[in-house]
């Protein structure tokens, strides 16, 4: 095993109900709700979702541990093509190694 835990999620429930089932909201109240005021559980101390120019995928990770997400994040400094998003109880980052004249290139 690859120290990899897994998290459940009941997604198949969500889709399958119906759609009475949630309240309805606009996207001003969404947005207010989801985007400026993101919560993150109080056992996590760092979200680092990571975007690969070259691949465009994008990974997540997660960290208990606030000297653990540095270290990632110090880590993924040093690929050229990638932009990294930030996330802890307080803020929310975003950050690029690609350089601002590449993109003006594309």
């Amino acid at each position: 095993m690859s120290g990899k835990r897994y998290f459940p999620n009941n997604w198949e429930e969500y889709a399958t109900a119906p759609a009475e089932f949630f309240d309805t909201c606009t996207y001003e109240e969404f947005m207010t709700w989801k985007i400026a005021n993101w919560e993150i559980p109080s056992s996590v101390a760092c979200v680092i979702r990571v975007r690969d120019h070259e691949t465009n995928k994008v990974t997540e990770h997660t960290y208990m541990r606030r000297s653990a997400a540095e270290a990632k994040v110090a880590q993924l400094l040093k690929i050229p093509h990638v932009e990294l998003t930030v996330c802890d109880h307080q803020t929310i980052h975003h950050l690029s190694t690609k350089r601002i004249n590449d993109e003006e290139d594309t």
